[in-house]
């Protein structure tokens, strides 16, 4: 296997663990970058563009990063709470109306964040073609009634996430997630991720697909244990359910859906693209002040919710928009806040040792939080850093 790219002096047992992804874990093609204090020392890449195809994946390759997603729509909101524009502990519909019907006037903008809106589901779910409509999945969770108490317990919000997200940032902004996001942070940072994928740009993004592998060690596994198998078989569990909630799930190469902005899902990057926002978050980076005040990078990484999680029926750690690191999804220190993707990508801070990290891939795992790959490369750059 041929690996592009650059380690600095130091970091060289992350291309070695990058390297064995492909001799042992199945990888078709992926890249992966680390910033550490703002400056780039990972910059690595190989092998196919498309899972499926032979053309080399190249410099600047970027894939669809699934749930990683999340944490860029985090950024959003918590950027408008940091400029003043948006109340964390404010109602949900004080800034959307329409959102108040059925037992939701007490759902918080926090509740939205922190998993705790009691929203996961959708009774009547969206097809394909709703769910690239931005008007369409707002309505759908505003017409929805809570499956339990909001404020009480926390669940994966795995798709209605997005709708949630994107249309506070559009009442309160007049523009969707994506345009904000395009406008205020990717656009003038010049970085390589977008939440809803401009024409200009379609084709250097690969085509993604399933791949299989041995089993991951950790996280949410291919053979998980009874009661997660059993959660994802039942029909009318809420995890099944919060997984279904477009059904069926739309094609993730499509042009339509790659150019739709679905806050909980389709955002596209390269691994630079996403190592750079992160360190952004962070710290400055050449050329670009850092975007979160340290009071908001403590709102981050506070923990809001943990424990057993109604969608996912494992102990999930959950700061404000963030996954924290835990069992179920572990990053590089206990102070670590960022998001996997299901299935493979993986993007996340962590203050203490400054470090940033992205990774992406176009051959999509079962795992759900903790692909055997992403975590190879992250326990490399543990070891570098002697932690």
């Amino acid at each position: 296997m041929d690996v592009h790219g650059t380690v600095a002096e130091g970091f060289e047992p992350v291309r070695d663990a990058f390297v064995r992804n492909f001799a042992t874990l199945g990888e078709r093609g992926a890249a992966v970058a680390v910033y550490r204090e703002g400056q780039r020392v990972v910059d690595l890449w190989a092998g196919t563009k498309d899972v499926d195809g032979t053309a080399p994946w190249e410099r600047g390759t970027a894939q669809v990063v699934r749930s990683a997603t999340k944490g860029v729509a985090a950024a959003v909101l918590l950027l408008l709470h940091q400029r003043g524009q948006l109340d964390l502990d404010a109602p949900v519909g004080h800034y959307w109306p329409e959102f108040k019907a059925r037992g939701k006037e007490r759902v918080l903008v926090r509740h939205v964040l922190n998993h705790r809106a009691g929203l996961p589901v959708l009774d009547r779910p969206l097809t394909p073609e709703q769910a690239l409509d931005p008007l369409r999945g707002p309505e759908a969770v505003a017409a929805q009634a809570p499956a339990w108490e909001p404020g009480t317990d926390h669940g994966y919000h795995a798709l209605t996430y997005g709708w949630l997200a994107d249309e506070l940032v559009r009442r309160v902004t007049g523009q969707g997630a994506g345009a904000w996001l395009a406008a205020q942070i990717t656009g003038p940072l010049g970085l390589d991720l977008w939440l809803g994928l401009p024409d200009a740009e379609a084709g250097r993004v690969g085509r993604a697909g399933r791949v299989e592998g041995p089993e991951p060690a950790g996280g949410l596994r291919s053979r998980p244990k009874r009661s997660v198998t059993a959660a994802y078989e039942d029909p009318a569990s809420l995890t099944r359910r919060a997984f279904a909630a477009i059904t069926p799930f739309p094609d993730q190469n499509d042009p339509a859906y790659r150019a739709a902005a679905l806050p909980a899902t389709n955002a596209i990057a390269t691994a630079d693209g996403l190592a750079r926002f992160y360190a952004t978050l962070i710290g400055d980076t050449a050329g670009a002040a850092r975007l979160f005040t340290p009071e908001t990078v403590a709102l981050a990484r506070a923990e809001e919710s943990a424990g057993p999680d109604r969608v996912l029926v494992v102990g999930t750690r959950f700061g404000l928009g963030y996954m924290l690191h835990g069992s179920a999804s572990p990053f590089l220190t206990p102070g670590s806040f960022g998001h996997p993707g299901r299935g493979g990508a993986l993007g996340f801070a962590d203050p203490e040792t400054g470090i940033a990290f992205g990774y992406v891939t176009n051959g999509f795992r079962k795992t759900v939080t903790a692909d055997p790959r992403a975590q190879g490369l992250v326990r490399a750059v543990r070891a570098v850093l002697g932690l």
